[in-house]
């Protein structure tokens, strides 16, 4: 009776741990946005009032997110890509791009 214990406790024990490893990943994945909006934004210095699309994951190296906002002293609505080395914790960013061009405003 003893040994049919042992792989109950055993699976038991897995399932509690898997659970709380998930849980600690899924406050980790936001972290992450969190750290990857926050940067990105701030790195956005050439929009007003930045707006920062997480992707919730990124690649395996890097977060990725797309900013979007009005250029400084000019109309219209601009796109940068912004980059997040996950190891070091930096951002780039890349350069304006058209929001109409890129299809990311409604068609008159």
């Amino acid at each position: 009776m003893n040994r049919n214990i042992i792989p109950l406790l055993a699976t038991a024990a897995l399932l509690s741990l898997s659970g709380v490893a998930h849980a600690s990943s899924d406050e980790a994945w936001k972290q992450l946005a969190a750290d990857v909006e926050a940067k990105c934004k701030k790195a956005a210095v050439t929009i007003e009032k930045p707006s920062a699309t997480v992707d919730p994951f990124g690649s395996s190296h890097y977060g990725l997110a797309l900013v979007t906002g009005k250029p400084k002293g000019a109309k219209g609505l601009i796109a940068q890509i912004c980059v997040y080395d996950k190891q070091k914790k930096t951002v780039e960013i890349g350069s304006e791009l058209d929001a109409k061009t890129l299809g990311l405003t409604p068609a008159k």
